[in-house]
């Protein structure tokens, strides 16, 4: 069960990042980013598709095995998605990128590996949830207020990071559901971050710095949605000074990738 939950997250990883290199070519070559324009695009709307599909066998892979396998095989998707973005690019992607790319994935690996897995039913309050939505609000709107006075590679990875905080929130209350607490509130709240979140990320990929963007999206998601399972849901944080040296230095190593992915060529001229 352990190999075919790591064989179902590695292939989600595959079609997560292809969805994304789609909608990143697409969003960088459009001349206005907006969904409205980019729905009309049978390629990006293809990308949605193939974000869907890798959710889905994500979701899959959990039903067979545990978090500390399924996650880590998710990193890949960093991995998987530069070579992508680099082939709709038409150029080879460089070995700074990939190198970085390994970098960041080792870290991300770390820091996923380190989170103790959860137990018990989450269960999330009505005043839950509107400080979930207003922290992940607020703090989405300062890295998009950033973004607007951040170079172009900043920019990208800002508003993405905003982005991944939004579906961090979404994950949160995603989780909520899924152990079965079907309140009407909450089924109407799930959506608004994450259309929020797709906007913002649709920006950050027209930037061109795809390496970046794709990058702290992957960092701000699970970050977001561990600290808000630590302080609205009770799951546990890592304890013990072996992990919390492991997590210091997982963070180095995503920071430094994340730096050195910033200082490499843009997939796209597009430069906003």
């Amino acid at each position: 069960m352990s190999v075919l939950a790591a064989g179902l997250a590695l292939l989600g990883s595959l079609f997560f990042a292809l969805g994304a290199a789609l909608q990143q070519y697409e969003a960088a070559s459009a001349a206005k980013p907006t969904l409205r324009h980019l729905a009309r695009r049978p390629r990006w709307l293809f990308g949605g598709l193939a974000l869907g599909v890798g959710t889905a066998l994500h979701v899959l892979a959990l039903r067979y095995g545990p978090l500390t396998i399924v996650q880590p095989m998710g990193v890949a998707s960093l991995l998987f998605a530069l070579p992508c973005a680099a082939a709709l690019a038409r150029r080879k992607p460089g070995s700074c990128e990939l190198a970085a790319a390994a970098v960041i994935a080792i870290g991300l690996m770390g820091l996923v590996l380190v989170v103790p897995q959860q137990t018990g039913d989450p269960h999330l309050s009505v005043a839950g949830a509107v400080a979930l939505l207003t922290g992940a609000t607020t703090v989405a709107l300062a890295l998009w207020i950033g973004s607007r006075y951040a170079p172009p590679a900043g920019r990208a990875g800002l508003l993405a990071m905003a982005a991944g905080v939004l579906y961090g929130a979404t994950a949160t209350l995603t989780r909520v559901l899924v152990y079965g607490n079907w309140e009407l509130w909450l089924v109407l709240a799930v959506p608004l971050p994450s259309l929020v979140a797709l906007v913002l990320l649709q920006r950050a990929y027209a930037v061109g710095h795809f390496g970046v963007a794709f990058a702290a999206l992957q960092v701000a998601d699970p970050l977001t949605a561990v600290v808000f399972g630590a302080l609205l849901l009770g799951e546990p944080l890592p304890t013990g000074l072996a992990s919390m040296l492991t997590a210091i230095a997982a963070a180095g190593l995503t920071a430094v990738g994340t730096v050195a992915l910033a200082r490499t060529t843009p997939l796209s001229p597009h430069i906003r």
